[in-house]
């Protein structure tokens, strides 16, 4: 990261918010740390704004908007840099990007910096904007619509995210969803109908059903090749095994060479979906286990979300 020794005149400068995790953040270091990158970049001091297990995010995100600032960064996780985008999405106010979480889907997909947050923090300082899309979610038909950013899923995929171990989550970093994803192997397929657009519903036994707004997961998988964050359209990934070797037919058909030539998996591309199941699955949106339900409805909201980073971090 570029130095700079001068210290300006900050009287009128820009000035960011920061949205953190106090779980994931090292303490006041982090904090002492932006509060001078600030300083040298001509910012003026940031805002400084917890989140609490009751408050993950939202309370904080509409503090800053009220405060009248800049750009919100959002220093955590998945789940921080979610419910600060839920806030963002649609008033024009930048989001930027510190990741400190285990995951980091969307920092990953955007290529930002994950290993040095000082680093990451320049890069918003420093940036251009950019727009991405957003998805907006309803489970059960709930007045309460969520946004995500990356990833959502129903079913295997959910009970994954509800079922990972935090402790090995700190150990292990994302390998530990790996150690509970062979934990949640075994389980029953549901009957699913499945509307892409409003078209005629089709009918599966699914296991898991996941939506992705970009294509990489942990692991630097590509679970969406094609998916990109700011085309407008949703990609869908039914999985449907069948028979005790079902899920080596998933294997193939998601990571295979000839993607979707398997009676195992469905891939189906749209601006918006309606999936209904005949029994409770687990959900979850980037990573975030919200419990269960019956019923998901999806709708992308094209280029909603303004995101604050340097060109090169994206490259």
């Amino acid at each position: 990261m570029p130095e700079n020794t001068s210290t300006p005149d900050n009287s009128n400068a820009r000035r960011v918010a920061v949205v953190v995790n106090p779980a994931k953040a090292v303490g006041d270091e982090l904090r002492g740390a932006l509060v001078r990158l600030c300083e040298t970049q001509g910012w003026a001091e940031p805002l400084w704004l917890e989140t609490t297990v009751e408050d993950p995010g939202e309370g904080q995100a509409r503090e800053a908007l009220e405060t009248g600032v800049d750009v919100v960064i959002a220093a955590g996780g998945d789940g921080t840099v979610r419910c600060v985008a839920e806030v963002l999405a649609g008033t024009g106010v930048p989001l930027g990007l510190v990741p400190l979480g285990t995951g980091n889907l969307l920092a990953r997909n955007l290529g930002i910096d994950l290993t040095d947050p000082v680093s990451a923090a320049y890069d918003v300082l420093n940036g251009t904007e950019s727009t991405v899309d957003v998805v907006r979610a309803t489970l059960d038909h709930s007045d309460d619509e969520k946004v995500f950013l990356v990833m959502a899923g129903l079913g295997y995929d959910a009970a994954i995210m509800a079922d990972t171990v935090d402790v090995l989550k700190d150990r292990m970093g994302w390998l530990a969803y790996v150690e509970a994803g062979i934990r949640k192997l075994p389980g029953k397929p549901v009957k699913a109908k499945i509307s892409i657009d409003g078209a005629r519903p089709i009918g599966r036994r699914i296991r898991s059903v996941m939506i992705g707004n970009c294509g990489r997961i942990m692991g630097g998988v590509e679970i969406f090749p094609e998916a990109k964050f700011d085309d407008g359209v949703l990609d869908l990934l039914v999985m449907s095994p069948k028979g005790r070797l079902g899920w080596l037919g998933v294997v193939a058909g998601v990571f295979g060479k000839n993607k979707n030539e398997t009676e195992s998996v469905d891939y189906f591309q749209g601006k918006s979906a309606e999936i209904t199941l005949d029994h409770e699955q687990e959900f979850q949106l980037d990573g975030d286990h919200l419990g269960t339900g019956k019923h998901l409805s999806v709708r992308v909201e094209p280029d909603a979300l303004k995101i604050r980073m340097t060109a090169a971090a994206g490259a």
